[in-house]
């Protein structure tokens, strides 16, 4: 029998499959479609302090290998995610939850943390946000920056800390660098990449944002090498996505570095792909003769 529980940096995962924030809402809409007992964690859709209404419809496009959306972070803010989405999930569910939060500015992410407290098991941080006070410069796109508001968010919170990295950055490694300096317990990586859609017939972008983020098998292969990268600058355990599929996207990014992986658009199309990456990962390593699917992670020959 393979060992498939997994410490993703005080986080302890039943399995090493995640679902990825923004794509299994607050965790309760996929009951009855997911087999949660194959989930070592849910990561809720972001959370902010207020209330947030997203981006104007329409607001996401099919593409060749994935998805561009521009949702724009829609969210009920922390107080309703705590009174109402929190205790809905608890019902449903045992699997640990990951916090997904985001702010405007460095006392907002630092008092969205305080007050989630001991509630949820962990805390993703989402640093493709922009810095309003700071101009609008993103958070995750200047290092100093990086450190300041994952060092402020440490300060709030005693719970297991992830910072998800932009992928859209020429080295990945100063952005780990400043994660690791300023307190976090591991890493989320990557995030979605700046994309767009015209409509060339109109002459017109798709989406009323304009721009978006691409998600989907297109990444992938971006994913792994950042992945790696990433692996081999830290000892921060990460939790690695970017379209997982199948097993055998879910096993590259382990043998690129992972800890643990999340599952994420490729659940819009089938959520039974959850279920099937965990067990595809076990298939393998008793194919292989692993007994620990940490065994796998940075496993790579040559």
């Amino acid at each position: 029998m393979v060992k498939m529980d997994v410490n993703l940096g005080g986080l302890r995962m039943p399995t090493p499959v995640a679902t990825a924030s923004g794509t299994f809402g607050y965790g309760t809409e996929y009951v009855g479609l997911v087999d949660y007992a194959k989930l070592g964690a849910v990561t809720a859709k972001g959370i902010r302090l207020d209330p947030w209404p997203g981006n104007p419809m329409p607001r996401h496009a099919e593409v060749v290998g994935g998805l561009v959306n521009a949702i724009g972070l829609q969210g009920t803010g922390v107080e309703a995610f705590l009174s109402k989405t929190l205790p809905a999930y608890r019902t449903v569910s045992k699997v640990p939850l990951i916090a997904n939060i985001w702010g405007g500015s460095v006392e907002e992410y630092a008092a969205v943390a305080a007050r989630l407290g001991d509630r949820v098991e962990a805390i993703e941080m989402n640093v493709s946000c922009p810095n309003v006070k700071a101009g609008g410069h993103t958070f995750g796109q200047d290092p100093n920056v990086l450190f300041e508001v994952v060092a402020a968010v440490r300060k709030a919170t005693a719970r297991p800390l992830l910072v998800k990295l932009a992928p859209n950055v020429p080295s990945i490694v100063p952005y780990v660098k400043a994660c690791e300096d300023a307190g976090a317990d591991a890493l989320s990586l990557i995030n979605t990449i700046p994309a767009m859609v015209i409509d060339i017939e109109r002459r017109v972008p798709v989406l009323a944002n304009r721009t978006g983020g691409l998600s989907g098998r297109g990444v992938h292969p971006v994913a792994v090498k950042l992945v790696y990268d990433a692996h081999r600058a830290t000892k921060l355990p990460i939790l690695a996505m970017g379209g997982v599929y199948e097993a055998k996207d879910a096993i590259e990014l382990l043998l690129a570095g992972a800890t643990a992986v999340a599952v994420g658009t490729a659940t819009f199309t089938d959520p039974g792909v959850v279920a099937a990456v965990h067990d595809g990962i076990v298939a393998y390593c008793e194919r292989h003769g692993f007994a620990s699917v940490s065994d796998l992670t940075g496993n790579l020959q040559g």
